[in-house]
């Protein structure tokens, strides 16, 4: 038997609670992973609570990301005892995911654990960190280097924005951050921000398909006329790596930033992601994170609170990152 929060719909709806399920209802796979932490991300809140067309069968234990220890393998890949990480392939949406006890999955989806971080540490960036790293690295392949233009993070007081700042920053670049809230100028200037804009800035569609040239790259964790407005402000042969879409898919632009000054708009999927970019991305973290800072920007939560973390990160009011103790 193992703990796992199970999503249950009736025709009245959803509802998660943490319960006893008996090994037996895992579903296929080759590894079977003792799981130690997971974390919560967007796509969880979905899942815990509307589903957002992300599950399709019921009951449902969500969770996309965890990382834990193998405790049974037909694969010569893994051995038991061998710690773990899994994020992306469609795991706590279409397959049961990370928070439980137990997870069964196919060994093609796992990477090893990275050499020195501990499988709190590697739920403390999640794919959260895994996203920002992808988007950091895609601007590097199209010459990001440092220079006198901050780069640009919004949605920066989220998961993937936090992190996206503090690896920026740690990196030697100047980061501006944009936020919605003002409240969160500390917190953003301690992972590094060095100029905080706030949101109203970005929010209004302009007619303007050209404005000054304000930032040297992007990491855009909201999309909608945000998007639109930034790519119009970027350097001359800049990038903009696109993650998210919290300000809506539609994009009111003119083309004209990518004619007349050759930018580049990058699209980050980190789902399914080959195995040997997952171990260089999860290398890179493991050598670029401060750990001591990610510490500082993570909470702790249980199983039993998750129910509640969903509903708040769907609204906006979960900051950083939260590492879930499946066995709190």
């Amino acid at each position: 038997m193992f703990k796992a929060l199970l999503v249950e719909k009736t025709d009245s709806g959803t509802s998660a609670s943490v319960q006893e399920l008996d090994e037996s209802r895992l579903p296929e796979g080759d590894v079977t992973v003792a799981v130690e932490h997971s974390t919560l991300n967007y796509k969880d809140g979905l899942c815990i609570g509307p589903g957002g067309g992300l599950v399709r069968t019921y009951p449902h234990v969500p969770g996309i990301d965890f990382a834990g220890t193998v405790e049974a393998s037909d694969d010569a890949r893994f051995a038991p005892g061998d710690k773990v990480i899994l994020t992306g392939w469609g795991v706590g949406e279409r397959h049961w995911g990370g928070y439980a006890q137990k997870a069964r999955v196919s060994a093609d989806w796992l990477v090893p654990l990275p050499e020195g971080m501990t499988t709190r540490q590697a739920m403390a960036l999640g794919t959260a960190g895994f996203t920002a790293m992808m988007a950091i690295r895609a601007l590097e392949a199209q010459g990001l280097t440092q220079g006198e233009l901050p780069v640009l993070v919004t949605g920066a007081s989220g998961g993937v924005g936090s992190v996206a700042v503090a690896l920026l920053s740690r990196a030697g670049h100047k980061v501006a951050a944009v936020t919605g809230r003002p409240e969160q100028e500390g917190y953003l200037r301690s992972l590094g921000a060095t100029e905080i804009v706030a949101r109203e800035e970005l929010a209004e569609v302009t007619r303007k398909p050209l404005e000054h040239e304000r930032w040297a790259a992007a990491v855009d964790n909201v999309g909608g006329a945000m998007l639109a407005r930034l790519l119009g402000q970027v350097v001359a042969g800049g990038s903009v790596a696109a993650i998210g879409l919290a300000g809506g898919a539609e994009v009111p632009m003119k083309v004209t930033p990518f004619l007349l000054r050759g930018i580049n708009l990058l699209g980050i999927n980190s789902v399914y992601v080959p195995v040997d970019e997952r171990r260089a991305i999860w290398a890179r973290l493991a050598a670029d994170m401060d750990m001591a800072l990610l510490e500082e920007i993570s909470v702790s939560a249980t199983l039993a609170d998750l129910p509640r973390l969903g509903a708040e990160i769907l609204k906006g009011q979960v900051r950083g990152r939260v590492v879930v103790d499946v066995n709190g």
